[in-house]
């Protein structure tokens, strides 16, 4: 499958870079960075440092948005995902970033416009801009993948939202109102899909790929963090290879339709909202809302594509 990537990196971005380029089923096609975990700079070197790790360095890397749409100053998470975004990795201070200008965006998808689908795990800032620039071509992208929002369950950046879209809510109203077809995966899941320190191990051992020092470095780095916010949780969620995971396994998962908007006023910035009554599935939407999955297929599936076979 081809995607798009608009990412982040960040632990969970990067650990879902990883996941692209292993994975089998995945084509990436392009990386767009943006502000969110890091700044758009360090995104932008993290993802082309993490292609070249791997020999693909044909993929371009295309630096999008450095802050919201209000223009409102934005922080930085150096306390969860390190001061460059890669928990305890650097990479070589020497090391130049190759750039795409953000038009590459619009050429990726005329040449795919058949088969492409976008997967959008950060801010969606420069989602909403491409969807600005060119309305008529974007609208025609087949789907949607959002990691974001937290319906009935509490947020992880305010008690009620989730930091994707609480970074920029009109942003992401741009997408829900203007995307073809949108598959949103929330806290409800994502904070679920929980990896150990044992498993990121047993990978580091088992696994020959070239990144084999950051399953364990960067799954050690996040679960410090988690220690102490979510205790009772052993290991660290991956909110963004969830959204892979899902993209190429939906049939391990459970959605429901309804039509989604998030709230953009101080006070409740952030919060998704939708019809949760289970009584009011709304099949004509085009919104659909990942609500469970099979966490022992995910794992599962985890490991085969960090191994290998």
């Amino acid at each position: 499958m081809k995607i798009l990537l608009f990412a982040d990196p960040g632990i969970d971005d990067s650990l879902a870079i990883i996941y692209a380029l292993l994975n089998p089923k995945i084509e990436l096609m392009g990386i767009v960075t943006g502000y969110g975990n890091v700044s758009v700079y360090d995104a932008t070197r993290n993802a082309a440092y993490l292609l070249y790790l791997a020999g693909e360095t044909d993929i371009p890397v295309i630096r999008g948005a450095s802050q919201p749409v209000s223009g409102k100053h934005t922080n930085f998470y150096p306390e969860i995902h390190g001061p460059s975004g890669l928990g305890p990795i650097m990479p070589p201070p020497d090391f130049q970033a190759k750039i795409s200008p953000f038009e590459t965006i619009f050429e990726i998808i005329e040449e795919n416009i058949n088969d492409i689908v976008i997967v959008d795990v950060g801010r969606q800032t420069s989602l909403a801009l491409a969807f600005n620039l060119r309305p008529e071509l974007m609208e025609e992208v087949k789907e949607i993948y959002l990691m974001g929002g937290a319906f009935m369950v509490p947020g992880n950046v305010t008690d009620a939202a989730e930091a994707n879209f609480w970074g920029d809510p009109i942003a992401t109203n741009v997408i829900l109102n203007k995307a073809k077809k949108v598959y949103i995966t929330p806290l409800n899941v994502t904070n679920r899909a929980i990896v150990t320190r044992d498993l990121a191990t047993f990978i580091f051992i088992q696994t020959n790929s070239p990144y084999k020092i950051f399953i364990p470095a960067l799954t050690d780095y996040y679960s410090t963090f988690y220690d102490q916010v979510m205790p009772d949780v052993e290991g660290s969620p991956l909110h963004d290879v969830f959204t892979l995971y899902y993209l190429v396994n939906r049939d391990k998962a459970y959605t429901i339709q309804r039509d989604v908007r998030v709230e953009i006023v101080d006070g409740s910035k952030g919060l998704s909202m939708a019809d949760m009554r289970m009584a009011y599935n709304q099949p004509e939407s085009e919104h659909y809302i990942v609500m469970d999955f099979d966490y022992n297929d995910f794992i599962e599936d985890f490991i085969r594509v960090n191994v290998g076979g």
